[in-house]
Formats: C-alpha cells, sequence, structure tokens
C-alpha cells in the first residue's frame, strides 16, 4: 500500500474528540503532522491540555482508523512543544462547537463571549471551570442558559 498524506488527513476527519463528538481531531488541531517517509507512517499529536484525559482515548480512536483501513504499521506521538493552542482550531471546528453549544474561543475579545444559543454578548463567567478543564461555564443574561466557553491559549 502506497501511502499518502492528504488521505491520512481525510481519514483522521472522521476521529472525533471524545469530550466533543462534533469536532474532529483535525479541526481541533490535534493532528500536528503525519510524516511518510518510505514505507512508515507517524501522526503527531499535541494534546489541548498537557494532562489531558481525552488523549489515550484519541490515541485508540486512531489506531483504530487507521487499522481499519488495512493501515496496520503506523506510529503515533504526542508533542508538548509547541503547546496546543486555539489558533490551531479550523473555522469548521468553530462554527462546530457554537452549533454543539458551546462558545468558541475568542482572542481577539476574550471578554466578549457570544452565547451559542441566542447570540446575545450579554453573558457572565461563573466559574473558569466548566464540564473539562479546556472550558468555562458561562451564563447568558438575556436567554439564561449556562454554557461553556473554550477557552482561549
Amino acid at each position: 500500500m502506497v501511502l499518502d498524506k492528504e488521505y491520512i488527513l481525510e481519514l483522521l476527519q472522521n476521529v472525533t474528540d471524545p469530550e466533543i463528538p462534533v469536532i474532529s481531531v483535525i479541526d481541533l488541531g490535534i493532528v500536528r503532522d503525519v510524516i511518510i517517509d518510505e514505507d512508515s507512517l507517524e501522526v503527531v499529536i499535541t494534546p489541548t491540555y498537557s494532562g489531558c484525559p481525552a488523549m489515550l482515548e484519541i490515541e485508540k480512536e486512531i489506531n483504530n482508523a487507521l487499522k481499519k483501513k488495512g493501515i496496520n504499521e503506523f506510529k503515533i506521538t504526542t508533542v508538548l512543544s509547541p503547546a496546543w493552542t486555539t489558533e490551531w482550531m479550523s473555522e469548521e471546528g468553530k462554527r462546530k462547537l457554537k452549533e454543539y453549544g458551546i462558545a468558541p474561543p475568542n482572542p481577539t475579545n476574550p471578554e466578549d463571549i457570544e452565547c451559542p444559543q441566542c447570540s446575545s454578548k450579554n453573558t457572565q463567567l461563573i466559574s473558569e471551570f466548566g464540564s473539562t478543564a479546556c472550558k468555562s461555564l458561562f451564563k447568558c443574561n438575556d436567554c439564561l442558559e449556562p454554557f461553556d466557553y473554550f477557552k482561549c491559549h
């Protein structure tokens, strides 16, 4: 089998984050590189946080996706430097977050968080920690709904 980087990236587009099942590891920016050298394949990943508990599951799902397509010889390498940043997220991924009910990161004005339910910017921080370490808990003062905000970093 001849390995092709675009094919591998397309395949990994179907591997989702177990904590946010609507966003792929590609859209999230976790997959940093796919290295193909002769007959070897390496998928390089970076966690959103250095202690992210989802990374073991993500590695397992990448492993399963590759093997399901008959790719049995590969390695998955986790790198911590450079540290993951929300700038690596795709615009499509941010759109999917909002549709799912999670406010996407807002690096231009982190104080101006838009409610994913009603699009109001009349929101307030409830807790720095939301359902996972990468999110904060907010409340919309207009529709009164609580929501997670994906933190910038």
